[in-house]
């Protein structure tokens, strides 16, 4: 049911290295669902000199090729789903549901980009002197390393490797070594489809050590990385000692602002709705509410209401609505910041603790009057864990908002077009769902500000972002 578990380097699947291995739990059960193989320094240099020959070949595929190869492993995706869906929700927990539904959207992404890519268009400029020609042109550049984390194992890798591959570039990926068969699999798909050897890399280990190594090679000439604020800090710096081009899509805080003349019921149970999406373990996750004070109880009660109905289990049952967090750092996370919160004064509406039961299921949690100085204020729960606030005005709201240096995702919700054009101009994020709350899809650009990164995924900024831009100055014979 779960995969065989190998890395990818120049078209050849290694399950055996000298490097070693470690096991991969599934978080339901905390049983080992197999053994993953480790690069080493060899192995490393082998997965660098693939992509750096396999750069030449694959910039110069047309890329209408380029693209019916990103569609065929679309497609593949799709026909497999059931089985990938699987091997996600055994790594990572979340229901087998979220689990098809992110591989829908990884596939979707492909298609995107397949499309996409034939479209990355120059331009020509108009000259100031006759006989001159001036155009400029996009190219490919060059390979890229690609570092993704565990809690969406298919959409994050497919947001990189997807626009690497259509732009031109070869690409190393490491996903995280918790959830590693989900992007395998993919990897599976796209040389299945036809993928020249050498074009993807998948490699896994430890991770300070593979992305040092990987930054620092001159033959990387992009980075790509979603993860925590200090280590996209760390690989920054190491990507500007080769001035190496970086994306660095990082932590998120995300606000939600509740207007009192929103709809609230509908507030509140959209907005806990996506809490609890892959357990709250999501970098768009909404996690500060601001209720102005008019809408505040009702909207705690429409929240207790709707957490309290949630059913926490292993994601391939059926009935479960909510599946466990992905590992026990989460689980020491979440309770040191319930209970600091909680000795802050904060009041507690719904969950609060770790369930007794088989795996790492954790309650929902609402907490209400939240203390500016509790701890899970100004640190990412990246958990099942919602705090609430009662302020006076929208204003309020805003500084409370735009108090930390994050700035991923915001929401808000107001049945009035001013309230929501003043939120949408002021609130200090990268993206913004209004009255709604869907703010990454394959065809517009995703990323933050401040303390949550620079560069933009997705869209047209995403495939920009594996090119660099030529200007030729032609004077005719």
């Amino acid at each position: 049911m779960y995969t065989k578990l190998a890395l990818l380097i120049d078209g050849e699947w290694i399950e055996d290295t000298s490097a070693g291995s470690e096991e991969v739990l599934n978080p339901a059960t905390e049983q080992s669902l197999g053994s993953l193989p480790h690069a080493g320094r060899p192995e490393l240099d082998r997965a660098l000199a693939a992509a750096d020959r396999a750069f030449d070949g694959w910039k110069r595929t047309p890329p209408y090729e380029r693209g019916r190869i990103l569609r065929r492993a679309a497609d593949l995706m799709r026909e497999r789903l059931d089985h990938i869906a699987t091997v996600l929700t055994l790594e990572e927990g979340k229901t087998l549901a979220e689990a098809k539904g992110e591989i829908a959207a990884a596939a979707e992404f492909f298609d995107w980009f397949a499309e996409e890519g034939r479209r990355s268009y120059g331009r020509i400029i108009p000259s100031r002197m006759e006989g001159m020609r001036q155009t400029v042109v996009q190219e490919p550049v060059g390979p890229v390393a690609c570092f993704t984390p565990w809690n969406f194992p298919a959409v994050t890798p497919a947001r990189k490797i997807a626009p690497s591959l259509a732009a031109g570039c070869t690409c190393i990926v490491k996903p995280a070594e918790e959830t590693p068969g989900t992007t395998l699999e993919m990897a599976r798909a796209l040389m299945d489809a036809g993928l020249p050897k050498g074009v993807l890399n998948v490699v896994f280990g430890v991770p300070a050590e593979i992305s040092e190594y990987l930054i620092r090679s001159p033959v990387i000439r992009k980075i790509s990385f979603t993860g925590s604020t200090p280590v996209g800090r760390r690989l920054a710096r190491l990507a500007g000692e080769n001035l190496t081009l970086a994306t660095m899509e990082l932590g998120g805080h995300a606000p939600v602002i509740v207007a009192k003349d929103a709809d609230i019921r509908r507030a509140a149970e959209l907005s806990m709705a996506i809490k609890l999406r892959n357990t709250g373990q999501v970098c768009t996750s909404p996690t500060r509410f601001f209720v102005e004070r008019p809408a505040y109880e009702e909207y705690l009660d429409h929240a207790r209401a709707f957490v309290e109905k949630q059913v926490v289990g292993d994601g391939l049952e059926e009935a479960t609505t909510v599946g466990p967090v992905a590992n026990t750092r989460r689980v020491a996370a979440m309770e040191d910041l319930i209970s600091d919160a909680l000795s802050r004064s904060a009041r507690l509406i719904a969950g609060g603790g770790r369930i007794k039961a088989p795996g790492l299921m954790f309650q929902p949690t609402v907490l209400a009057d939240v203390s500016d100085a509790a701890k899970a204020m100004t640190q990412e729960p990246f958990g099942p864990l919602a705090l609430v606030q009662a302020v006076d005005d929208v204003d309020q709201a805003l500084v409370q908002a735009n108090a930390l240096p994050y700035g991923l995702a915001g929401y808000a919700f107001t049945g009035s077009s001013a309230t929501a054009n003043r939120i949408a101009e002021n609130l200090e994020v990268g993206v913004i769902g209004i009255n709604q709350m869907v703010v990454t899809i394959p065809e517009t650009p995703f990323g933050g500000v401040g303390d949550s990164g620079w560069g933009r995924e997705g869209g047209i900024e995403g495939l920009e972002a594996y090119t660099v831009k030529k200007y030729v100055g032609h004077l005719l014979a």
